[in-house]
């Protein structure tokens, strides 16, 4: 019988909010994701998940460089590159300035486990 080839895939989580990102976290790696949060976009970018991971989960308001900006970065550095981008906000300004960055969702918070993960199943297809 041949070995099952074993795909690894990598989300990182940047959230400032503890609880959420700590949630997401154990919520992918239930699901046999390769996950790592951060509490910022500048840790992120500092580290080698930046150039290593699969898929950005991120929050649009942060302190210091907001998830739309980051999103901006990881295309300069990688070229197309999937997000996922998570808001609180509900104005439209905000939510189109989301839209904008070109992420493959934008959730809005709340928003159910299988929402995300029918995100990632998108990203993920050809995997």
């Amino acid at each position: 019988m041949k070995d099952k080839l074993v795909v690894e895939i990598s989300v990182a989580v940047v959230d400032d909010d503890a609880s959420l990102r700590n949630a997401l976290v154990s919520l992918l790696q239930a699901f046999d994701y390769h996950a790592k949060g951060f509490d910022n976009a500048e840790s992120f970018l500092e580290s080698a998940e930046s150039e290593t991971t699969d898929c950005l989960i991120t929050d649009i308001q942060m302190s210091g460089m907001n998830g739309i900006e980051l999103n901006r970065v990881l295309r300069q550095r990688r070229g197309p590159f999937p997000v996922i981008i998570m808001t609180a906000l509900q104005g439209k300004l905000a939510l189109d300035s989301a839209r904008e960055s070109h992420p493959v969702c934008v959730l809005s918070k709340p928003f159910e486990s299988h929402q995300l993960l029918g995100c990632l199943d998108r990203v993920f297809s050809k995997f």
